[in-house]
């Protein structure tokens, strides 16, 4: 099992635990309420797509040499994934805003409309997701959290060769 000795993926997978944990907190401190859905959901401060990325790139860098050709290209994925989380999936996101006022006006507008009160069966219209990327100060927070996360893997796993 080659997979457990491999440094930068888990660098990359602790990255992406760890940021998805603290957004909890994060999220607890100005609003007063425990959402633990957000330890499974996307968009938010900080980033996992940048921690995980940048996590990986730095332990690829640590392990290889800024010279190797595996960080030339987890630097790339991670830079490609940084720009699409703040640009591409954030105005999705502004997208998706937009769009479930539309559908909630529309449903109001034929609610209004209709004559007859009886209704058995209340329809539960799905929204879209609307956080779904990152303002550019949570893809930095995102990426300067899994360099952290980066070198604090490698000294555990030195810890732990020793």
């Amino acid at each position: 099992m080659e997979i457990f000795s491999n440094y930068p993926f888990w660098a990359a997978i602790t990255a992406i635990a760890l940021t998805q944990l603290i957004k909890v907190p994060l999220y607890y401190i100005p609003n007063r309420t425990l959402n633990w859905g957000l330890i499974f959901s996307t968009g938010g401060m900080p980033s996992s797509h940048s921690a995980a990325v940048t996590s990986l790139s730095t332990a690829v860098a640590i392990e290889h040499g800024l010279e190797s050709t595996l960080f030339a290209i987890s630097a790339v994925l991670a830079l490609i994934v940084m720009f699409d989380a703040a640009g591409v999936r954030r105005h999705a996101g502004e997208q998706a805003v937009v769009l479930n006022r539309l559908v909630e006006d529309v449903n109001q507008l034929i609610e209004e409309m209709k004559n007859w009160n009886m209704q058995t069966k209340q329809v539960k219209r799905k929204k879209l997701k609307e956080l779904l990327g990152h303002q550019p100060i949570e893809v930095l927070m995102g990426g300067l959290f899994g360099i952290g996360v980066a070198f604090l893997c490698l000294f555990i796993w030195e810890m732990m060769a020793d």
